[in-house]
């Protein structure tokens, strides 16, 4: 039976840790374990992580030119024509919340409408980009699109706005 008192690793599971530095006695002496030369047999001998025996490293043989602008990318939430003839009564306004509030689409911010699909109603369409294909089958309806701002074109506005207003103060001044 065992119990807490009497438990004991199993047989060779448990090894004595190599005492190094403590003389011939040990078994382990003179060199402790090192070797006889080299750079690791004293102390400092390290190499930094990365290091490949002189070899030309990884980090320096990977090409590292080039650009893309997938960071800069504008991603819409789309819809299709065919969404807004299902969801939408005829006449109505159809505006990006509404869209998100029958889940046509996960955020408001940017939406585009897509021309799959047909279209028999007429709506008044507002989002912040159109295919021509939705734009075409939206007004043949006999509805509206409406062209919204979008967040990124907002803050571009601004920013340009703000550099208009600082060169006309620069060449007020002269």
């Amino acid at each position: 039976m065992s119990v807490i008192n009497n438990l004991k690793p199993k047989p060779g599971s448990f090894h004595r840790s190599k005492r190094l530095g403590t003389g011939q006695g040990s078994g382990h002496g003179q060199t402790s374990t090192r070797g006889q030369k080299g750079q690791h047999s004293t102390s400092g001998g390290t190499k930094r992580s990365g290091f490949e025996g002189g070899q030309t490293p990884l980090l320096r043989r990977v090409p590292k030119s080039g650009f893309n602008n997938v960071r800069f990318r504008v991603e819409y939430e789309w819809v299709n024509v065919s969404s807004l003839e299902k969801y939408f009564k005829a006449g109505s306004e159809v505006a990006p919340a509404d869209l998100l509030k029958r889940r046509l689409v996960k955020h408001d911010t940017l939406v585009k409408i897509l021309g799959d699909g047909e279209l028999k109603k007429a709506l008044n369409v507002s989002a912040h980009s159109f295919s021509k294909g939705a734009a075409e089958k939206i007004t043949k309806a006999g509805g509206k699109t409406v062209l919204l701002v979008g967040a990124k074109e907002a803050r571009f506005a601004k920013i340009k706005a703000g550099d208009a207003a600082r060169k006309k103060a620069k060449n007020g001044k002269k």
